[in-house]
């Protein structure tokens, strides 16, 4: 499944990577790789393979799962969609509570003790996935994990989601998506590891040396 998905989003250009021209964050720090996985919305295959994946693993990884929480903005349209198939209500957390009306910050009718699971497009250092997973808990949910579309699997990420006691599930990863990328001849095969030493330890710019 994991190079499955890291296909489609390379054939949808959901995911750039550009080792020899690197993006740069907000942070400031220079990476190969830039996700979008928004796209995955307007491409109709890939769509239905991804939100699938996403209802399976659900069920696989948390059979007791009562309700879907997706993440402001881009895990709600995904955990509608999984919603969907697997026949469950949902909901989503706003970054912040609502200036008006009920001030709202969990949005759909969630009782407390839910067995919930959340849909995140993306983890990178696990840092909005975890403000989700506080805010339920807060809110008297019991969040069994997360189920994330794709990783980079970076180590302050994992730490986090550890340190949280969160569980993550991806659908995909950086080490799948670079494997597919040389297989299909998205970037030199002499990148791979250079791409993944970024993943490892992204404040350090010695991987664009050549």
């Amino acid at each position: 499944m994991e190079k499955t998905i890291a296909g489609q989003l390379l054939d949808i250009k959901a995911v750039f990577l550009r080792p020899e021209e690197p993006f740069t964050w907000a942070s400031g720090i220079k990476s190969p790789i830039y996700c979008d996985n928004r796209l995955i919305l307007s491409a109709p295959k890939a769509r239905e393979i991804v939100e699938q994946a996403i209802a399976d693993t659900v069920m696989k990884k948390f059979p007791g799962v009562q309700m879907l929480m997706g993440t402001s903005t881009a895990g709600i349209a995904h955990a509608a969609l999984a919603a969907s198939i697997l026949g469950l209500p949902m909901g989503y957390v706003r970054g912040e509570a609502k200036s008006h009306g009920r001030n709202n910050r969990i949005e759909g009718r969630m009782e407390k003790g839910t067995k919930v699971v959340v849909i995140e497009d993306l983890i990178s250092t696990g840092g909005s996935a975890i403000e989700v997973v506080e805010a339920l808990r807060e809110a008297g949910a019991e969040v069994l994990g997360i189920v994330s579309i794709f990783t980079y699997g970076m180590k302050k990420g994992l730490q986090r989601l550890a340190e949280a006691n969160v569980t993550n599930w991806s659908l995909s990863n950086l080490d799948a998506l670079v494997e597919v990328a040389v297989e299909q001849g998205y970037i030199a095969p002499e990148w791979k590891e250079r791409i993944l030493k970024f993943r490892d330890n992204p404040s350090d710019e010695s991987w664009t040396n050549k």
